[in-house]
């Protein structure tokens, strides 16, 4: 029996909802209202009883900003372990490898005092030039919902929350904060929601991140048909919606469809917007209520996982798996036989001319908010000095590590070193400021230095192995004539030491492409509607997104890299596929055919012929996949399970799933156009009626849909998309639409002033000028005080508008907004 004078410990709080309702119904007012937005850029408020979180970025690695907290510094932040960019990640296709990175990112984020990790980031890649898709899995709601399940699944599991992001359409960076994504509901459920729901379903994240765009004529942060309808009712989630950062455009409107945390903020400012919103009645307290609830809840739930002992975080372990992840993330794309044999793994003895500058000074990582300061780089070119003796091994850069212009100097050295080697291994690919958050890739080309680099090497010597850097597909003009191309994708803070791993042959490429890789930007499918403007863009392709598209049988395109393609140094043969009774599974041999042991991925991927379907088809589809390690001369039986909805489609007008009955045909491969295995399955189930509009029943090459094809197929009246004009600006219009006026002018000229510390550098080049140029009136700066004051871009508008008395009412209201600020 304890003594009477000991310390009686303080139980720890309940996590689930009715519980934290009830504390949060008791609360006063001021408390609540406190609770709903954060105290500076990274951690909510301590309110309410509870204390406060603190939230980072980190998909890739844990970046907890050190210094003042009242803004967004990418430059000065704690050195941790970066890991391999999503798109790396995924070419994997091993969700238990991603499981592994969430956990030790638990552990890591436990070690730095983080609550929730702002991540994974789960949007499909709808087009090669979004500027964030390194930082995202797939142009595949399957594999991308499985890997970020498991990525969540695993830092969770070390008591550091998860934010799935962005929700949802949120594929480009084009005016990303004030675009309108147009997407008829079948793309919505099957293609872009779907990832969404499984990671949703199986892992149930800490907190989902409502995205910065417009969906089908809402703000998502104003969406209750997302946030309540889909989210809460129909998936059953349990945790807490913030915002994207600076997000919100109405507290209100934002609060009563769904929103629980407006992040970043000053409860100075929010609180007594809230307040009038209250009197107004455009919200209701016990909405508010409801939402401070889910931050209880939040708090509650970090409190009980950190009270549990977690294993401690290890550096050297984290640094080994982040190689692990580059090793396994990395696409042997093309290894043809140069004089009998293939050029890859090199050779020891070999007179190697490593060449370009990303071998010495490496990109590494994405540049913007996931950005961060590694623990350690691995760098490629000391690493193959390292495997293979630095006597055998010479350099040259080749090209300038900046810019896009050849400098004839560094191009002649390499030019000669090439002629004097055995093997040649040029690193080139796209440097930071050719893919980053918030601006869109222009193009799908490497620098021109990069390929001019490559032609006067063919030339040098056709003994050539090209070791690409980059987030995302680039074109490669020259590929046909190189006879070995890696792609290391970003490879993290140990991807120089995994491109040593496999070029050298001590480990076995196991990559493949979560993304296809099409020949030119025009063959895309959605390259005639991106990046749309002025207000809506509209996803005109609908289903037919990347390889759905392409692998349509009425579509001849060349895609030099498809969906799922990877080699490897031994060959796997299928064999003695045997189907269920039911058809939801079947069973194969796969065996190591080759002298070497190694990875397959085998794939597994379903088609239903558009001539004998009532409904849109896409080419096919991903419904299973399995990756299997075999030493050589084994086998092993896999057996792949076909999902639950795998032969249903998403009916709008019922709003249910329902299924065609018909004939199908089930490919498995070893990626979507190396098809081994193939039969037909005869799939029981209802008669439907021909609705499909004429340029999605026929497609052409490349896509061009008529928008009355797309607005039948959208089932109403497409989102007004007009241009900007005076009259008409509001606190969404971003500033680029509004040049004409003089003000507009001297507002961009006064925000890159304002941001004149990081216009300039490299990795925090989210921040140029044709970027900030894209915000809207309401988030001229990610600074919380501004982005909290709505009242002022309201006057701003209002001014450019020449509505004066309008305007003389926000400029009083946002006075006095500064007021409480001050006042707090």
């Amino acid at each position: 029996m304890p003594h009477p004078s000991a310390a009686v410990p303080t139980p720890l709080p309940a996590d689930d909802f009715q519980t934290c309702l009830r504390r949060a119904q008791a609360l006063p007012l001021p408390e609540v209202l406190a609770l709903l937005s954060g105290r500076d850029y990274w951690h909510t408020q301590a309110a309410g009883g509870v204390r406060a979180l603190r939230m980072t970025d980190g998909p890739h690695g844990i970046r907890r900003q050190l210094g003042d907290q009242t803004t967004s510094n990418l430059n000065n932040s704690v050195p941790a372990t970066c890991y391999p960019t999503a798109s790396a990640l995924a070419a994997s296709w091993n969700p238990l490898l991603l499981r592994e990175v969430g956990e030790m990112l638990g552990r890591e984020g436990r070690e730095q005092g983080v609550d929730v990790l702002l991540g994974p980031g789960l949007n499909l890649k709808r087009s090669p030039l979004c500027g964030r898709n390194f930082e995202y899995f797939s142009e595949d709601p399957l594999l991308s919902g499985d890997l970020a399940a498991a990525w969540v699944s695993g830092i969770q599991s070390q008591g550091v929350g998860a934010s799935l992001k962005h929700f949802a359409a949120n594929n480009q960076e084009y005016r990303r904060m004030s675009i309108d994504a147009v997407v008829d509901e079948r793309a919505l459920r099957e293609l872009y929601l779907s990832g969404f729901e499984t990671a949703v379903r199986e892992a149930q994240p800490w907190t989902v991140m409502a995205a910065y765009n417009g969906l089908n004529g809402r703000f998502c942060c104003e969406s209750p048909w997302l946030l309540e309808g889909v989210l809460r009712r129909e998936w059953g989630y349990d945790g807490l919606v913030v915002s994207d950062w600076g997000a919100v455009s109405d507290r209100a409107a934002a609060f009563r469809s769904g929103l629980n945390l407006d992040m970043p903020g000053v409860s100075a400012l929010t609180a007594p917007a809230l307040e009038v919103a209250l009197q107004e009645g455009r919200v209701q307290e016990a909405e508010l209520r409801r939402a401070a609830a889910r931050v209880l809840q939040l708090v509650a739930r970090a409190d009980l996982a950190q009270a549990e002992e977690a294993e401690p975080f290890d550096p050297e372990a984290a640094h080994a798996l982040a190689r692990k992840a580059a090793v396994q993330g990395s696409v042997l794309l093309k290894n043809d036989p140069l004089d009998g044999a293939p050029l890859l793994p090199l050779r020891a003895g070999q007179r190697l001319a490593v060449i370009g500058a990303f071998a010495a000074q490496p990109r590494y990582q994405g540049a913007g908010s996931s950005q961060l300061v590694p623990r350690q780089l691995d760098i490629p070119l000391d690493a193959l000095r390292g495997a293979f003796g630095a006597e055998w091994v010479s350099y040259a850069a080749g090209y300038p590590r900046l810019g896009d212009q050849s400098d004839p100097e560094l191009l002649a050295e390499a030019v000669r070193l090439a002629a004097e080697a055995d093997v040649v291994v040029a690193f080139v690919g796209l440097p930071e400021a050719f893919e980053v958050e918030g601006i869109d890739r222009q193009h799908l080309g490497l620098p021109a230095s990069h390929n001019e680099l490559i032609e006067q090497l063919l030339v040098s010597n056709p003994n050539l192995v090209v070791v690409l850097q980059g987030g995302a597909p680039v074109e490669l003009p020259w590929a046909e004539r190189v006879p070995a191309i890696l792609n290391a994708y970003l490879g993290g803070q140990a991807g120089g030491s995994a491109a040593a791993d496999l070029l050298s042959g001590a480990e076995n490429p196991s990559g493949r492409l979560a993304e296809s890789w099409a020949a030119a930007l025009e063959h895309w499918p959605s390259s005639d509607q991106y990046p749309g403007g002025p207000r809506t863009v509209e996803y005109r392709e609908s289903l037919l997104l990347g390889y759905r598209y392409f692998d349509r049988p009425d579509v001849q395109v060349p895609v030099p890299f498809p969906f799922g393609h990877g080699l490897s140094y031994t060959r796997f043969r299928y064999s003695d596929a045997r189907p269920a009774a039911d058809g939801r599974s079947v069973t194969l041999r796969v065996t190591n055919v080759g002298d070497r042991a190694g990875a397959e991925v085998v794939q597994l991927y379903l088609r239903r012929s558009q001539a004998s379907s009532a409904v849109l088809r896409p080419g096919q589809a991903l419904a299973a996949y399995a990756r299997v390690d075999l030493a050589p001369g084994k086998a092993q039986d896999v057996t792949l399970h076909l999902p639950q909805r795998a032969f249903a489609h998403y009916d709008p007008f019922w709003g249910r799933w329902r299924t065609e009955a018909g004939e199908w045909q089930v490919r498995i491969g070893a990626s979507s156009r190396d098809i081994r295995v193939e039969y037909r399955l005869e799939v029981a189930g209802e008669t439907l009626r021909d609705e499909v509009p004429a340029s999605y029943r026929q497609l052409s090459f490349p896509l061009r849909v008529r928008r009355p094809d797309f607005q039948a197929l959208y089932g109403r009246p497409l989102p007004d998309n007009r241009d900007y004009r005076s009259g008409m600006y509001n606190a969404n219009t971003p500033l680029d639409a509004m040049q004409e006026h003089p003000l507009a002018v001297g507002l961009f000229q006064l925000l890159v002033w304002h941001q004149r510390d990081l216009v300039g550098d490299t990795g925090a080049s989210m921040n140029a000028p044709h970027n900030l140029r894209q915000l809207p009136l309401r988030a001229m700066t990610m600074n919380p005080g501004l982005t909290a004051n709505p009242p002022l871009a309201r006057f701003l508008a209002e001014i450019m508008n020449g509505h004066y008395g309008r305007a003389l009412r926000e400029l009083r209201l946002a006075l006095r907004r500064s007021w409480h600020k001050r006042r707090g």
